[in-house]
């Protein structure tokens, strides 16, 4: 450790930035100067007296804010929740604590995470730092532009249908969805339980290694949650094992209609891979094709038995039910004023497809055709290891382009989303080589590799190679 600098002095730079930068960008919802300086401090205390340190001890992060931090501001970018300071750490914090990280401040997202765009908080709309006309996708936008913009060495995001990916693959950093499972829910505001997973937001596929091997495991507060054996091939892979692993190429991904920019970054991120010595297989999903019509009926009844509670009386103001003459009318005028229109069209739906007479038409069917999803899955890791697609059929979409149209944003997630109903774990790699920088558009483009459950270790260990592989070639 040379120790040429404190992570005093980067917690500050960090700040100093953040109030320069932040101002275009719109990536934070709060900051938490003080207490940050404060970690900040002991993490060099700990360094100076020669103590035993954790890798992640110092590193600047931004959480998202529907992650619990104790004594924080937790509004999932709500009304309801605007005056809310959660009473406690999620599991996930609780663990960055105990490796001594600095939490910079809680970030934006679609309210509830519910949107692909970040256009749907309550609070302000967040910039993609490439291109500030353009959406930084969602919901976890707001990690993603901040670590995009150097606002943040690592972020935490959420992941329900893609809300890590997705934002990663507009933002041009690396976005990690675990397998469901591997990581404690415990602490986030829950949005569809059987598809919700926190995961990080990083600059390189090593750092998500290192940033996900500290948040896994199993959790006391979250029956979910299973005590996975990660080993050192997390963070040390061995090129013999990688050139073992057979990628599957799923035909229902490689369509029409996908941007022919995103078809071009995705063959630059093959052919890198080809030069590895990794083989490649064409497969199939047939029934990938109904992910996104499945996901838009499981994830709205969820959502609407979640949020359930944010009533005004337990959770969230009752400002708008002053006047309220019974407890009926006191939920109605809670819940209009403290709800957005994407979250109320979502908790309509849901309850709709729970209701009577509706549940096995729509919720029983849904559910079944899931399972048809993740038997695709099985049937197609019986012939390969990996599975690598696009990450979203279009580069950053322009601010307000699909806000009139909820079918249109819907769309932005039809890659991401069969990954959630499977519980499968997935990343999303900037595509970065010469060629790719040489394009008429400087928006990133991502590819996205699918794991075997509980097999992080194959995705990010490709990751890492092809990350190598690049900077070999950029130095030669």
């Amino acid at each position: 450790m040379k120790k040429e600098f404190s992570a005093f002095d980067i917690t500050e730079a960090h700040f100093q930035y953040i109030e320069e930068k932040d101002k275009e960008v719109g990536a934070y919802l709060s900051l938490a100067k003080d207490e940050a300086l404060r970690q900040a401090e002991k993490a060099d205390i700990a360094v100076a007296k020669n103590e035993p340190v954790d890798l992640l001890a110092g590193v600047p992060l931004a959480i998202k804010d529907n992650i619990l931090i104790e004594n924080q501001p937790a509004t999932a970018a709500s009304k309801i929740l605007e005056n809310y300071k959660a009473a406690y750490d999620a599991t996930v914090i609780a663990k960055l604590k105990s490796a001594g990280s600095v939490f910079l401040g809680k970030t934006n997202l679609d309210e509830f995470a519910m949107g692909s765009s970040t256009e749907n908080s309550a609070y302000k709309i967040t910039k993609n730092p490439h291109d500030l006309e353009r959406v930084p996708g969602g919901s976890s936008g707001g990690s993603a532009a901040a670590v995009s913009a150097n606002m943040a060495v690592a972020a935490l995001g959420s992941d329900t249908g893609g809300s890590i990916r997705q934002p990663a693959s507009f933002c041009g950093v690396v976005g990690l969805k675990p397998t469901y499972g591997a990581v404690s829910r415990h602490g986030l505001i829950a949005m569809a339980s059987s598809l919700d997973q926190i995961g990080p937001i990083t600059k390189t596929v090593e750092d998500a290694a290192i940033l996900f091997k500290a948040i896994a495991g199993r959790d006391q507060f979250d029956s979910t949650s299973v005590e996975a054996k990660y080993s050192d091939d997390l963070l040390n892979p061995k090129l013999e094992d990688i050139r073992k692993l057979r990628i599957g190429l799923p035909s229902e991904y490689f369509v029409a209609g996908v941007d022919p920019m995103v078809i071009k970054g995705v063959e630059e991120a093959i052919e890198s891979l080809k030069s590895l010595g990794v083989q490649f297989k064409e497969i199939t999903l047939p029934h990938t094709q109904y992910a996104l019509s499945c996901y838009y009926i499981i994830m709205p009844a969820e959502v609407s038995s979640n949020l359930a509670r944010f009533d005004g009386i337990r959770y969230g103001t009752r400002e708008h039910g002053k006047e309220a003459k019974n407890l009926l009318e006191l939920y109605k005028k809670n819940k209009s004023h403290g709800f957005g229109a994407e979250t109320k069209r979502r908790v309509i739906l849901g309850t709709f497809v729970l209701s009577s007479g509706y549940y096995d038409a729509y919720y029983s069917q849904a559910q079944k055709v899931r399972r048809l999803i993740k038997n695709d899955f099985d049937a197609a890791f019986k012939e390969v290891d990996v599975i690598l697609t696009p990450v979203a059929p279009t580069p950053a979409f322009k601010i307000g382009e699909k806000t009139s149209d909820p079918l249109a944003m819907y769309l932005s997630d039809i890659f991401t989303i069969p990954v959630n109903m499977a519980g499968l774990p997935a990343i999303s790699i900037p595509v970065r080589n010469s060629m790719t920088e040489h394009r008429t558009s400087n928006l990133p483009i991502g590819f996205q590799l699918i794991g075997k459950p509980w097999r992080e270790a194959d995705i990010l260990g490709i990751g890492q190679y092809y990350e190598k592989l690049i900077e070999t070639d950029r130095n030669k």
